[in-house]
């Protein structure tokens, strides 16, 4: 074997195992993402389970601890979606730069957006508090700008579902097209992902409402507790060339 065969074969391997902890570090930021969400919305649905916006604003105030957790768990979530955002395009960049581009965009857009319900939090507990204490035309204004941040939060999700379902569906299509994971599996995200492209802006023009909005997010769901734990076990196949690095030949798994 010549020295031009073993740099090879050794450049090849530490891709590989770059590759490999890339992987697992998506699956394991996918679950933490989906476990702070659930867990943030858990929190916030109980604490505004009020009749009406006085009462609502009533057990804010009086449940500023589980608040405060409330905007730490929705911060995380920026942080989540940029990691997952950042490290599909990682593992997807060789397929198509541009589509991984486009992909990354529009997943790192998905995180700020995620900044508006955390400062919508903040902003809703800091209302309540003023308005336990309000009286008159005061409370009356603060009990309209809490109604206002209450809406914001739903409003945000609207926007942001669409993006996250464009870049999530590049990104998986990216995934089957180059049979990086198995290519069902891959293009079950496809669909899931354009479900909510489809589904959540219907949600704003006021055609779907109810446990319909629900039941449009279980597909992306079940897709992610599926996919997660195929990176974080099984990780994805790679393709190397002779030049680049990367090849439209061989793939080869790189985690087990």
């Amino acid at each position: 074997m010549t020295a031009v065969e073993k740099t090879y074969i050794t450049v090849r391997e530490e891709r590989k195992m770059s590759r490999t902890t890339i992987a697992r570090l998506t699956g394991f930021t996918y679950l933490f993402y989906i476990a702070t969400s659930i867990i943030g919305t858990s929190f916030f649905t109980r604490i505004t389970k009020g009749d009406g916006i006085s009462a609502t604003l009533t057990d804010i105030a009086a449940h500023t601890p589980q608040m405060n957790m409330s905007f730490v768990l929705a911060l995380l979530t920026v942080f989540e979606a940029l990691i997952v955002a950042v490290a599909l395009y990682a593992l997807t960049r060789d397929q198509d730069a541009n589509l991984a581009l486009l992909a990354l965009t529009c997943r790192v857009v998905e995180a700020v957006l995620n900044t508006v319900p955390a400062i919508a939090l903040l902003a809703l507990l800091s209302v309540a508090l003023q308005a336990s204490t309000a009286t008159g035309s005061e409370a009356s204004n603060l009990n309209l700008l809490g109604s206002f941040l209450l809406k914001l939060q739903g409003w945000s999700v609207i926007v942001s579902a669409p993006v996250f379902g464009v870049g999530s569906a590049l990104y998986y299509f990216l995934f089957a097209r180059g049979r990086s994971i198995p290519v069902p599996l891959a293009y079950f995200g496809v669909l899931s992902s354009a479900l909510l492209v489809v589904a959540i802006p219907l949600e704003g023009m006021q055609l779907l409402k109810g446990a319909m909005t629900f039941y449009a997010w279980l597909p992306s769901l079940f897709f992610e507790l599926i996919f997660a734990p195929w990176l974080i076990i099984k990780g994805i196949a790679a393709r190397v060339s002779n030049h680049a690095l990367r090849s439209e030949e061989t793939p080869t798994i790189i985690a087990q």
